[in-house]
């Protein structure tokens, strides 16, 4: 990846607040939400693989959604405790270079999974008696290989037109993390193209997996007002319900982020909304999917009983 010529070889971070105090206070709820992510993603990704009630397609989903946001949490947390503890808010640039693209590999790839998410719920209720059939382990395999490869695949160019940006002096951005509004903000030579390049790529990997889980929703809803009996369609949404929930907070944080008008951009505000999707969203996803999850408590409760 060749770069642009700059002058700037580190970056500041100016993290949420200067108040030292305040800073000690969001050091501990980062910290808290931290060792609960990680707790909470390893936890389930343990028992999806141990447990042979668990060896279905949505729990193959929802195993590799965990490990996304265990890694999507360690691309962002350390770094936010660093800044929230020490005075040294520096970040070089190929450290930047780095938690840019795999946080944007991530993320993409996070869009792309939720989409085949929601096709193997689609397939779960319109074809219930035929489920381990229609969704084969290859076929699974293929989504999440397809996700990840998507996802870096658009990561890396995005990652290469951002820092081919020139950045001539001003490195303070006003943010936790390398994203895109403030590196954007503190360039001196913006691209004519760099504009066209985010769109095309919020397009394909936002608004297109957007639309196919939009897709399939419709094809569930369609599916479920077929069903005669209000137990069994109360039973059929069910098994999308937490999926739905997901995608819609994952979508609207990124959504509300990316897809506004740039008149309307507020770095502090965004900040706000940035962290949710980025750490608390990824501990939210193992209550969000364990939640009245029958299948998930048993086999809980069965590692717990064999400590």
């Amino acid at each position: 990846m060749e770069w642009a010529n700059h002058t700037v070889t580190e970056f500041i971070l100016l993290g949420f607040t200067a108040d030292p105090r305040m800073q000690q206070v969001l050091f501990v709820v980062f910290l808290v939400v931290y060792v609960l992510t990680l707790l909470g993603n390893a936890t389930l990704i343990t028992l999806i693989c141990n447990d042979a009630r668990l060896h279905t397609p949505m729990y193959f989903f929802i195993g590799n959604l965990s490990f996304l946001d265990l890694c999507l949490s360690c691309v962002y947390t350390p770094k936010i405790l660093q800044i929230c503890i020490s005075e040294d808010k520096s970040i070089s640039f190929a450290g930047c270079v780095a938690q840019f693209f795999f946080s944007a590999g991530l993320d993409y790839t996070e869009c792309y999974l939720l989409a085949a998410m929601a096709y193997d719920r689609y397939v779960a209720i319109a074809k219930p008696l035929l489920y381990a059939q229609a969704m084969p382990t290859k076929l699974c395999t293929f989504f999440v290989a397809g996700s990840y490869s998507a996802g870096f695949i658009n990561g890396y160019i995005i990652t290469k037109d951002t820092f081919t940006l020139t950045f001539c002096s001003d490195n303070v951005l006003d943010d936790f993390f390398c994203d895109i509004p403030p590196l954007v903000k503190v360039a001196c030579g913006k691209k004519k193209s760099y504009q066209a390049v985010l769109m095309f790529l919020l397009a394909s990997n936002v608004i297109t997996p957007l639309a196919l889980i939009l897709a399939s929703y419709l094809f569930i809803i369609a599916t479920i007002l077929k069903i005669r009996s209000t137990q069994g369609r109360l039973k059929a949404f069910s098994t999308c319900s937490s999926h739905l929930v997901s995608v819609t907070l994952y979508y609207g944080s990124i959504l509300y982020i990316y897809a506004r008008p740039r008149s309307s951009y507020s770095l502090e505000r965004d900040k706000i909304i940035s962290t949710f999707y980025t750490v608390v969203f990824p501990m939210l996803n193992p209550v969000i999917y364990s939640f009245r999850n029958k299948d998930v408590k048993e086999a809980l409760n069965k590692l717990l009983s064999s400590l």
